[in-house]
């Protein structure tokens, strides 16, 4: 099984459409199973194409250009968090080209306002994969030390939300970097959580931020935050960061993690 997670920072990349068209040649290529994507965002005052998404939204480009490249369809659930940058309503994703048995979305914040950037929506979708039913929740969650949205009561809501039972992911952009002690990272394994990438024959640093973006505007580190977390062992062939410009072209300001795992 492949995964791939991906803060793809929608339209506000330069040179945007050509950055896309190597996302979908890379997935067209690569096949993943499942893709857990962030900040997929769509104009507030485009036409709607379908239920909550509207004709410009990312994750919908995203699969009309996969389907032109004569890749097997890809499904999509994607939800609402936040309004950003005053014009786009930004969101969350997950695309697979499996079965969905069934989907659900949830605020994880105390802020369930459109308004508030710091509101913050997780999708997730059982999917049937190789006939085996996996629960995936793709995450965007805040800072460990956020006075008004602390990310422990995020990860908190999260976990009361997973199942108790069978396999899950959570992939995405955590924004609590993994070489910090003490704090969100450490508080996520401390739950029982296992990361694939400590679990992986094979890796490389793993770095998914480096240099100064929003949200780290200080930082002149390379930054771990974009995992992806399991609740029980699994074999992991590998875990690799990918579209970082040495692995497949950058695409977003995050990078991406690709992890293929063989149980």
């Amino acid at each position: 099984m492949k995964l791939l997670t991906l803060n793809v920072h929608a339209w506000q990349e330069e040179n945007q459409e050509k950055k896309l068209d190597h996302l979908a040649k890379t997935i067209f290529e690569e096949q993943y199973d499942v893709i857990a994507l962030q900040e997929v965002s769509q104009h507030r005052n485009q036409d709607v194409a379908d239920g909550k998404v509207k004709a410009d939204n990312y994750g919908f480009i995203l699969q009309k250009k996969l389907k032109e490249l004569g890749s097997p369809p890809y499904e999509m659930v994607w939800a609402p968090s936040h309004y950003g940058y005053e014009v786009f309503e930004e969101g969350i994703a997950l695309l697979t080209r499996h079965p969905i048995i069934e989907s659900n979305d949830f605020y994880v914040t105390k802020s369930r306002e459109m308004k508030n950037w710091k509101s913050r929506t997780i999708v997730g979708a059982l999917i049937e994969v190789d006939n085996k039913p996996i629960h995936f929740y793709s995450c965007h969650l805040g800072w460990w030390d956020d006075t008004d949205e602390p990310a422990r009561g995020q990860m908190d809501e999260l976990l009361q939300q997973m199942p108790a039972d069978g396999r899950v992911f959570l992939m995405g952009d955590f924004n609590n970097h993994a070489d910090v002690r003490n704090e969100g990272y450490d508080y996520l394994i401390q739950q029982g959580l296992y990361d694939t990438f400590t679990l992986a024959d094979e890796k490389d640093s793993g770095v998914t931020v480096e240099g100064k973006i929003a949200g780290w505007d200080q930082n002149k580190q390379g930054l771990r935050i974009d995992l992806i977390l399991t609740n029980q062992k699994a074999n992991v062939l590998s875990s690799k960061v990918i579209f970082n410009g040495r692995n497949r072209d950058i695409v977003s300001d995050h990078y991406g993690v690709e992890t293929v795992i063989t149980e």
